[in-house]
């Protein structure tokens, strides 16, 4: 691999999915979902694993339009335009403050600094909101790439858990104060 592709810091923005767009994804419609978003999503937002999230979200914006600011967005490289993948929060701060961090970033794109952008981008966001106390990932234990992702934020393992499907799940937080900090 070209090692400019990895030390070149890459730039996102985000671009938002309505529950319009959300619901066209999550219906296999990726015609629909990027024509509803203004932007050409890749195929990997209507593989199966996408398609139920993205109902889920879908229903949590119609449950809970003040969600929709915190849940997931399509990421967009800068300057060229290429979506890369997608990243948001779980949903808008609970009562303690603290929100979650979710990104994927597309097979074709990984290994090449987009996820570290990613998180970049929503420990920015997260900080600049006086409500968020706490910013919380959770990562499999088998998930080498995120855990690597992670490393270097700030973020402290404060726990586990076992997935639906017996997975070992880490459990990493890391302050806001500490985000506005840096």
């Amino acid at each position: 691999m070209n090692s400019e592709l990895l030390s070149t810091p890459r730039r996102v923005r985000f671009v938002e999915l309505s529950a319009v767009a959300l619901r066209a994804l999550a219906d296999g419609d990726l015609a629909g979902g990027s024509a509803e978003a203004g932007v050409a999503l890749d195929a990997h937002f209507v593989c199966d694993r996408a398609r139920s999230i993205f109902a889920y979200r879908a229903g949590q914006v119609v449950r809970d339009p003040s969600a929709a600011p915190w849940i997931t967005r399509a990421a967009v490289s800068e300057p060229d335009g290429t979506v890369i993948g997608d990243a948001g929060f779980h949903g808008p701060p609970d009562a303690a403050g603290v929100v979650e961090v979710g990104y994927t970033v597309v097979p074709g794109h990984r290994r090449r600094g987009y996820a570290r952008a990613l998180l970049k981008a929503l420990l920015a966001r997260a900080a600049a909101e006086p409500g968020v106390r706490t910013v919380r990932a959770t990562i499999r234990s088998d998930n080498s790439a995120s855990l690597a992702t992670i490393a270097g934020f700030g973020f402290t393992r404060v726990g586990e858990r076992r997935d639906a499907h017996g997975g070992l799940v880490l459990v990493f937080e890391v302050p806001a104060d500490a985000v506005r900090a840096a």
